[in-house]
C-alpha cells in the first residue's frame, strides 16, 4: 500500500464541485423526462425528478426548487448524503445501455440557487392556533417541524445540542456533507416560523407532563445513541466513531490522527472514520470486521471508494482485546471467525475459533459498529419493538398524543437520512389531520 496522493491527503472539503450553470443544462437536457418514472418511485420522499430536471432544463431554477420541496424540505442535504447510486440514478433508465442522470448533483444544483436567492418553500395552509413541540433537530425533526409549519401550525423544536441539524451537522463526513450546508438548511426551516431552543434536552431541561401541557403533540426524533461497548478490556482506549467524526468537522486541525489506525465496524459510519483518518495524514489505516466484504453493511460504491482510498481491510477478524503502553494503545488483539448459518440479523452467524490469536499494531483505534438504542424507550415508558419506539400506522406511540420518527423507529430496514425526512413528511401530515378534526386545546402563546 503506498500512500495517499497528495492532492487528497489533507482534504475533507466536499467531494464534488457544484455544476456550473452549463453544465446542469447539458445533463438536464439528456433526461428523457419518463412517464410514470422509475427514478421518482425508487426515492423514498418521491421527489417528481423529471419535473425538476426539466425546470433546470428550461433555466427555471426557482421553479425546480419548489418541486423539490414539494416532497422533500431538506433537499440539499438528501442531494449529498442520499445513496443515488442504490436510488434514484440506480433505477434510472438510461443507466442500463448509459451512463445515469446524475440526479444528486443536478438537485445540488437547484438547491444550491434556492439558498443563494433564499427560495423558501411555499406555504400549504393558513395560520392555526394549534401547537406541537418536536424534541430533537435531527433530518426527521426539521422535515417533520417545517412541514407542520407549512400547514400553518406553531411548532417548537428542542435540541439538546448546540447547534441543529444532528447527524448531518455532527455525523457525517464533510466530504459529503459540510457543516455549512446543513445548519444552513436548519435556518431554513426556522424561517418557516419554526422555533429551534438549543441545549434543551428532555428528561433534563423539559418534562414530558410540561410538553403535554404545553402542545397538543409531541413528537420524538431523537434518533439513536451511542457507539455501543465492545466489552474488550483496553476499551476505554479507543476512540469513538461517531465522536472521531464530529472532531473533523468541528475541529480538524486539533484532530490527533495516528499513523496505523484500526477501524472497527464494515458500515457506512466506519468507511466515514477510515477516510477522515487516510485523508489527515495516517500511513495506514485498516478496517478489522468479523465477517466477510459480502456481509458489510456500508453500500457497495462506499466500499470502493475506500479501496480507492487504499484503506485496507481485514475480514474475518473479531477483537478480543486492546494493547496498552502507559495507557496508550498499541495493538488489537483478535481472534479468527468462522461463519455458519444465519443469525437473527440473517448474516451467517461468527463462530470464534479457539487459539487463532494474532495482533494488529496501532498507535490509534476507532470503533464503528452502529449506535445504542434510544434510552427513551425506557425513560417514557414506551412500547418498544427490538428495543426501538413502537409506532403504529401514523407514527403514533403507545402514549396517546406523543409521535416518534426517524432512526428510533427504525427497527426493520436500513436508517437513512431520505427515510428520516420522510418519516418527517408523513407524520406531520397525520398529525395535521389529527389537528385539524379537533379543537384546540392549548392558548396560542
Amino acid at each position: 500500500m503506498g500512500p495517499v496522493p497528495n492532492e487528497k491527503r489533507g482534504s475533507l472539503a466536499e467531494q464534488l464541485p457544484p455544476l456550473t450553470d452549463n453544465a446542469a443544462a447539458v445533463e438536464s437536457d439528456r433526461c428523457l423526462y419518463c412517464y410514470d418514472a422509475p427514478c421518482t418511485h425508487a426515492c423514498p420522499t418521491h421527489i417528481d425528478i423529471p419535473s425538476f430536471i426539466k425546470r433546470i432544463a428550461s433555466g427555471n431554477l426557482r421553479g425546480s426548487a419548489q418541486v423539490i420541496y414539494a416532497s422533500n424540505l431538506l433537499g440539499a442535504t438528501c442531494a449529498r448524503v442520499c445513496p443515488v447510486q442504490e436510488l434514484c440514478e440506480g433505477a434510472c433508465v438510461l443507466g442500463a445501455d448509459h451512463k445515469p442522470i446524475a440526479i444528486g448533483r443536478l438537485q445540488r444544483h437547484a438547491m444550491d440557487y434556492a439558498r443563494a436567492h433564499h427560495v423558501l418553500p411555499a406555504r400549504r395552509g393558513d395560520r392555526t392556533d394549534h401547537r406541537v413541540a418536536v424534541i430533537g433537530a435531527g433530518p426527521a425533526g426539521l422535515s417533520c417541524a417545517g412541514e407542520l409549519a407549512r400547514y400553518g401550525h406553531t411548532v417548537t423544536i428542542f435540541e439538546k445540542r448546540s447547534m441543529p441539524g444532528g447527524l448531518s451537522t455532527y455525523g457525517i463526513i464533510g466530504l459529503r456533507e459540510p457543516m455549512e450546508i446543513a445548519l444552513e438548511e436548519a435556518r431554513m426551516i426556522a424561517e418557516l416560523g419554526v422555533e429551534i431552543q438549543s441545549d434543551r434536552e428532555l428528561g433534563k431541561d423539559i418534562s414530558m407532563p410540561d410538553l403535554q401541557r404545553d402542545f397538543e403533540a409531541v413528537v420524538l426524533a431523537v434518533g439513536l445513541g451511542r457507539t455501543p461497548q465492545l466489552g474488550i478490556d483496553g476499551e476505554d482506549a479507543i476512540v469513538d466513531g461517531i465522536d472521531f467524526i464530529e472532531a473533523s468537522k468541528t475541529g480538524p486541525e486539533q484532530l490527533k490522527i495516528g499513523q496505523n489506525v484500526l477501524v472497527i465496524g464494515a458500515g457506512n459510519t466506519a468507511i466515514d472514520c477510515a477516510t477522515i483518518a487516510r485523508r489527515l495524514g495516517s500511513g495506514r489505516v485498516t478496517m478489522v470486521y468479523r465477517r466477510t466484504e459480502h456481509e458489510m453493511t456500508c453500500y457497495e460504491h462506499e466500499y470502493r471508494f475506500a479501496r480507492d482510498e487504499r484503506i485496507e481491510f481485514r475480514f474475518l477478524t473479531q477483537p478480543s482485546r486492546v494493547l496498552l503502553d502507559s495507557e496508550r494503545p498499541v495493538g488489537l488483539e483478535c481472534l479468527r471467525v468462522e461463519l455458519g448459518g444465519p443469525d437473527g440479523s440473517g448474516r451467517p452467524a461468527p463462530t470464534l475459533v479457539t487459539g487463532s490469536e494474532i495482533v494488529l499494531e496501532a498507535d490509534q483505534i476507532i470503533k464503528a459498529v452502529g449506535q445504542q438504542k434510544p434510552a427513551l424507550v425506557e425513560f417514557l415508558g414506551l412500547r418498544a419493538v427490538s428495543g426501538f419506539i413502537d409506532v403504529d400506522s401514523e407514527f403514533e406511540t403507545s402514549i396517546a398524543g406523543v409521535y416518534a420518527i426517524g432512526d428510533c423507529i427504525r427497527s426493520r430496514g436500513a436508517a437513512s437520512t431520505v427515510m428520516a425526512v420522510q418519516d418527517g413528511k408523513l407524520a406531520a401530515a397525520a398529525i395535521g389531520r389529527k389537528l385539524m378534526a379537533q379543537p384546540s386545546t392549548t392558548e396560542a402563546r
